[in-house]
């Protein structure tokens, strides 16, 4: 009983049983489930399409803009149903999407789309000013170029604008949208050491969604993949790595060697996972 108790009590974030419809028809998200402990990195991942993005915008109620919709299910974040509120309520209650892309204020300097982040708090400039310091400690390449238009920096630079806005705002949780879409690979590793050093540092509970399954799954603590807006497989992220469905038709590694995912019958592999 302490245990469950105990259990309960480190969820921050429940996704239970979830379906989302685009225009009144179009059937997305079919019975997703997941479920986010305190303090950890959790990561949500699959194949373009699969849903990952659409999981990320029902719990930040980002939806109803693509007029989309949660039409089953609920979302809870510490034990409160909050589907139904607007997404600055969510903000402030300390969870906030780093959207897919990078998106910056392109006509604002590097350090004036950060102070962006910290217009909903009320602290005061002190505090303000000393989170940005903090920010800058993780992303030293930020402070170098705070003075430069956002526009001008590089993708990598703009992902780590995104992310330091994110930070600026005090967030319990990031929902973090595929951080290594069109970087380099030294790059990517390079985000997610700081995705790491966060959740170390300043306790943010991380869910991120990610095509990278490789570099995803040796930093989260736990992962879900998805496939055509279903949960097929989760468990703890080492499990994962060492699964050998896992390994050949997301890692590109089998038994027998490295495959191309060309030559993946994907019918068999469903019919294992979805029965």
């Amino acid at each position: 009983m302490l245990d469950a108790a105990k259990t309960e009590a480190d969820t921050l974030l429940e996704v239970n049983n979830i379906e989302v419809i685009y225009n009144h028809v179009i059937l997305v998200l079919k019975g997703v489930s997941l479920s986010v402990p305190k303090g950890g990195i959790t990561a949500l991942l699959g194949g373009n399409g699969a849903g990952k993005t659409t999981t990320l915008k029902a719990i930040s109620n980002l939806l109803r803009s693509e007029r989309g919709e949660v039409t089953k299910g609920a979302i809870i974040y510490r034990g409160e149903r909050v589907q139904d509120m607007s997404p600055a309520d969510l903000v402030r209650k300390g969870v906030i999407q780093v959207m897919e892309g990078r998106h910056c204020f392109e006509h604002l300097t590097v350090e004036e789309n950060l102070l962006t982040g910290a217009y909903t708090r009320k602290d005061g400039r002190a505090e303000v000013m000393k989170d940005l310091e903090m920010v800058y400690s993780y992303f030293p390449r930020l402070k170098e170029r705070r003075k430069s238009q956002a526009g001008y920096t590089s993708g990598g630079e703009q992902q780590m604008v995104a992310m330091g806005r994110a930070l600026m705002s005090r967030p319990e949780t990031i929902l973090l949208d595929e951080p290594s879409m069109g970087l380099a690979p030294q790059l990517v590793e390079q985000i997610f050491e700081i995705v790491k050093a966060v959740n170390e540092g300043e306790g943010v509970t991380f869910l991120l969604a990610e095509q990278n399954t490789n570099v995803a799954l040796r930093y989260a603590h736990y992962g879900y993949i998805l496939e055509s807006g279903r949960v097929v497989m989760d468990g703890p992220a080492k499990q994962l790595r060492e699964n050998p469905d896992v390994k050949e038709f997301y890692l590109g590694m089998s038994d027998d060697g490295r495959k191309s995912f060309r030559d993946v019958r994907s019918y068999r592999r469903r019919k294992r996972w979805l029965a």
